[in-house]
């Protein structure tokens, strides 16, 4: 299975996926106080985010229960810094990438990057049970990935040149 999804993340856009032992990701309960900073807009607008998810440390245990973790990263080429429809668009990208990878493994684990974004507006807005529980994916960072870190272990670049936005997303297998 761990070479099948590799071959699919490159075929399917990822500029690179590896496998890595999920005991070598360091884990960090600090990023729970960096998504509590809100810089993305999504905590506690979102199921999949703190502090809905649940607990962090709940969270990293859960990751431990796993024995290999599938990297992959994209990257998408911006005019320049301040491209946000650029930026928007290579996550619509990811995202896209992320669904069809989690459809050849559904009952593994599958974070990605930010907020879920499966809907356009999340069913917690409304306060409503999430619409589509088994696509709804939490961010590496709500379970404690330092991604820069997950980067490098997985033998990837976090920053891949100037103009360039690179997004990750990890596939958790048993």
């Amino acid at each position: 299975m761990v070479d099948k999804l590799i071959e699919k993340a490159l075929e399917g856009g990822a500029r690179k996926a590896a496998a890595v032992p999920v005991e070598s990701i360091v884990l960090h309960e600090v990023f729970l106080d960096y998504c509590k900073m809100n810089t993305c807009g999504q905590y506690g607008k979102c199921w999949t985010c703190p502090p809905d998810i649940g607990d962090i440390h709940t969270l990293m245990a859960e990751l431990k229960t796993y024995k290999t973790a599938v990297v992959y990263q994209t990257v998408g080429e911006l005019e320049d810094s301040f491209d946000i429809e650029g930026m928007q668009r290579q996550r619509e990208e990811h995202n896209r990438l992320a669904r069809q990878l989690r459809s050849l493994a559904p009952d593994a684990l599958h974070l990605a990057a930010g907020g879920c974004r499966v809907c356009k507006r999340c069913a917690k807005a409304t306060d409503e049970p999430c619409r589509f529980p088994r696509q709804a994916m939490a961010s590496l960072e709500a379970y404690g990935i330092n991604v820069t870190e997950l980067a490098a272990l997985s033998g990837m670049n976090y920053i891949n040149g100037k103009d360039t936005v690179t997004y990750f997303g990890a596939i958790f297998l048993k």
